[in-house]
């Protein structure tokens, strides 16, 4: 079987807290590891998308409403979907195998992740994954 959840892949999510939300496969685990024997990848996804914007609106208020909340998880390849785009973002030198064990390392490379997913929102790069999903 061909190996398509690679690094970059655009996956939906469809379980858990963040049903409905699109991610980004940061590393994939195919055979799974001691902890979780199971397939699973760790992925950076938007958990709230950005605001509209329109003409009439300000430089302040863009700024406000051009923002991104992102998070991290480590999640079952049966609970994603993939789609069919590519995001081509360095996730690995944010997120790490430590990450996950440490509460302040976590909220670090959430701070990381949110500075490089606002800097593809506003050069206007990858515009359907910063659109809500709407279904």
């Amino acid at each position: 079987m061909v190996k398509f959840l690679k690094s970059g892949k655009v996956v939906l999510i469809l379980s858990g807290r963040f049903a409905g939300r699109k991610a980004v496969i940061v590393k994939n685990f195919d055979e799974g590891t001691g902890a979780k024997p199971y397939p699973h990848a760790v992925i950076a996804g938007i958990e709230r998308y950005p605001l509209k914007i329109t003409k009439g609106m300000g430089q302040k208020r863009i700024a406000k409403r051009s923002r991104v909340k992102p998070f991290i998880k480590s999640i079952n390849y049966t609970h994603i979907l993939p789609t069919r785009y590519n995001f081509d973002l360095d996730f690995k030198s944010v997120l790490t195998a430590e990450t996950f064990k440490e509460p302040s390392q976590r909220i670090a490379s959430k701070k990381a992740i949110k500075k490089l997913l606002e800097e593809r929102y506003n050069s206007g790069k990858n515009k359907w994954f910063f659109q809500k999903l709407r279904f």
